[in-house]
């Protein structure tokens, strides 16, 4: 059961990071993923909101926190990267649907950011499908959940 709210824990810090580091930061060092590259169908690969700060902070405070549970970056280098590539994913998909970058969609936005480090924290941990399971799905409320408040406090710009 630990090993389940280690990942889950570790997947919130991948995820909370980028949010905390825009609001802390600001605009500093806010360089695109992209790099504001546009493909084909005129939309950009990923948008504005993917920033290289995101995943650099997603990448130390996951480490930081993997290390004092555990002793070891790597389960946490490992969720963060994953993580990201969740949320690019996320992203990608919402710029082919013409979504403007930032747009909710429900699900979309919860499952590949929870559901890729889950998988890869099989490696690290003794994980079944049901776990991964369980942690997506329990990522995807406490993200709900916790995006509303951090907007009702000013952290998050936009409730979602």
């Amino acid at each position: 059961m630990h090993e389940i709210l280690e990942v889950l824990l570790l997947i919130l810090i991948a995820n909370a990071a980028p949010v905390l580091a825009s609001y802390l930061l600001s605009h500093h060092t806010s360089l695109s993923i992209d790099f504001g590259y546009k493909l084909k169908d005129q939309q950009y690969l990923f948008g504005a909101s993917k920033t290289w700060r995101g995943l650099i902070s997603a990448i130390i405070a996951t480490s930081l926190v993997s290390f004092f549970i555990n002793s070891n970056i790597w389960p946490g280098i490992t969720v963060a990267l994953l993580a990201m590539t969740g949320d690019l994913t996320s992203s990608f998909i919402k710029r082919r649907l013409k979504k403007p970058a930032s747009t909710k969609v429900s699900f979309l936005d919860q499952i590949p950011e929870s559901l890729f480090p889950a998988f890869g924290a099989m490696y690290y941990y003794p994980l079944e499908l049901i776990h991964i399971i369980v942690i997506s799905l329990s990522f995807t409320i406490i993200d709900m959940l916790l995006s509303k408040i951090l907007y009702q406090i000013g952290i998050r710009k936009r409730p979602y």
